[in-house]
């Protein structure tokens, strides 16, 4: 399988990194990158012979099979769009967008082309969270009551980037609201939000926060709580509990290493994995095997354009809960 890949920042480098190394069914054919000249020796290690500033020669290519979206949020509903129209199977990395509209419109167009898309919450498909999610589905837990998710990170981003982030609700908790919606095996009904500045005033300078927790009730009359940070000075911060009528599952964070040392002075181990690029970099494998396998036997991708939709609404309705300090429920935003 060819697959063109359409930016190579961070997470683009990280996407072709995994596919070349970790994925034998598929090879990455060309690179699209408007900042092409700095990621030349990048891609001449990775052996990927073709390399562009123009996405277009991607899309024209008829032995492209699929692309990978991998470039600033603001490109990405245009991309699927023209994407889905040249007939190219999709995987995207999140949010598709910040604007609702511009989400359904991106998502018609992927129903009209029949074309496969895979949104990019790799989170679930960590080893630990998806052993919960089989355990829940399996009704070991019984009837879902409350799900619990812990969710901070190590040190806020430069503000440059929280100025068009989007915001610490569709930034950083949208894979939270994904995980819950994934854990509980329910929709979101109502949210409601609370959140401070307690870290850095330029981030309540610039309309934002740092600190929040959100509670949410489900359609199946479950109830959850997220609670987020943007500074753990220990380390990357990442919990989640279900629990229910007949018990409750949970996964602790995941740490370098298990020793630990017993001394006079006292018991020392392992901070947890600094940040999401240790803690999650199979999941990442994971996904993406799972996009290829999708389009190879033709069957739907796990994370499907919903997937990709629905955290969103439920980050607009935190956002509008937050400003308005009521309870918001999702049809209030969609």
């Amino acid at each position: 399988m060819k697959i063109g890949l359409i930016g190579a920042g961070r997470l683009g480098k990280l996407h072709g990194e995994l596919l070349t190394y970790h994925i034998p069914e598929a090879e990455i054919k060309t690179v699209a990158e408007i900042y092409a000249d700095d990621v030349k020796g990048w891609a001449k290690q990775l052996r990927i012979l073709n390399l562009t500033t123009d996405y277009s020669d991607i899309l024209d290519d008829s032995e492209i099979d699929a692309v990978l979206i991998c470039s600033s949020t603001d490109t990405h509903a245009q991309l699927i769009i023209e994407a889905a129209n040249a007939g190219k199977h999709i995987f995207c990395e999140k949010p598709i967008d910040f604007n609702i509209e511009k989400i359904q419109h991106a998502l018609n167009s992927v129903k009209a082309a029949g074309v496969k898309l895979q949104i990019g919450f790799n989170r679930r498909f960590d080893h630990n969270f998806k052993k919960v999610r089989e355990i829940v589905e399996s009704g070991k837990v019984g009837n879902v009551h409350i799900v619990r998710i812990t969710s901070r990170d190590p040190a806020p981003p430069p503000l440059e980037y929280l100025k068009v982030s989007g915001g610490m609700f569709l930034d950083m908790t949208i894979h939270d609201f994904d995980m819950v919606r994934y854990l509980s095996m329910s929709e979101v009904e109502e949210v409601y939000a609370q959140g401070a500045v307690l870290i850095d005033p330029a981030i309540g300078n610039i309309g934002d926060v740092d600190t929040a927790i959100i509670t949410l009730r489900f359609k199946n009359g479950a109830m959850g709580v997220i609670d987020n940070s943007r500074q753990a000075v220990y380390g990357y911060d990442q919990r989640v509990e279900v629990f229910g009528s007949k018990g409750y599952v949970e996964v602790k964070n995941d740490f370098p290493n298990s020793a630990t040392l017993s001394t006079v002075e006292g018991v020392i181990s392992e901070k947890p994995h600094y940040f999401f690029l240790e803690r999650y970099k199979m999941s990442y494998v994971e996904e993406l095997k799972a996009f290829v396998d999708a389009v190879a036997k033709d069957k739907e991708p796990p994370v499907t354009g919903n997937d990709g939709l629905q955290p969103v609404l439920i980050g607009a309705a935190a956002l509008k809960s937050l400003r308005e300090r009521r309870p918001v429920k999702i049809q209030e935003v969609h």
